[in-house]
């Protein structure tokens, strides 16, 4: 009964280490986006290790291979560290050009996402509705339709 608690207490951990971690991911700030990464990549690598069979060490002649661990989730997480160390280095290197270039590590909004939020507050259509019915009987196109293309000399 006591391992069910253990497990349990590992699993609600992982939980919220990944929930965290996805939270602070959706951050404009690239250095909360960083932590977010960590916080996501820890929780991955004890869910992992947490998968694994439990037992002796994997070492051949030493005891009953019955009983002994998979080394599979241990090399797993031993890469996923590595990868994580190299993403969360290359994501740390843009935060500081970021900040050398701007001042703060502010993730800015780009054209086209300017150009949605315009077209969202005038309730237009990002792109013309190409279906056949008039306006007055599709109440989604809102705009006109595009104007036909004209063939070049080809």
């Amino acid at each position: 009964m006591r391992a069910a608690g253990a497990n349990l207490v590992s699993f609600v951990t992982i939980g919220v280490l990944v929930g965290c971690g996805v939270a602070l991911l959706l951050e404009r700030s690239l250095s909360r986006v960083l932590l977010g990464i960590v916080l996501i990549g820890n929780g991955v690598n004890l869910l992992i290790v947490f998968g694994g069979r439990s037992g002796e060490a994997p070492v051949v002649g030493v005891g009953d291979e019955a009983a002994m661990s998979d080394a599979l989730p241990q090399a797993m997480v031993l890469t996923a560290i590595v990868i994580t160390f190299g993403f969360t280095a290359f994501l740390l290197a843009i935060s500081y050009r970021s900040w050398y270039l701007s001042g703060d590590d502010e993730v800015p909004d780009d054209i086209e996402d300017r150009e949605i939020v315009r077209r969202a507050a005038q309730r237009e259509m990002s792109a013309a509705d190409l279906a056949g019915e008039p306006p007055t009987a599709d109440p989604q196109q809102i705009d006109a339709p595009a104007p036909p293309r004209e063939e070049g000399p080809g």
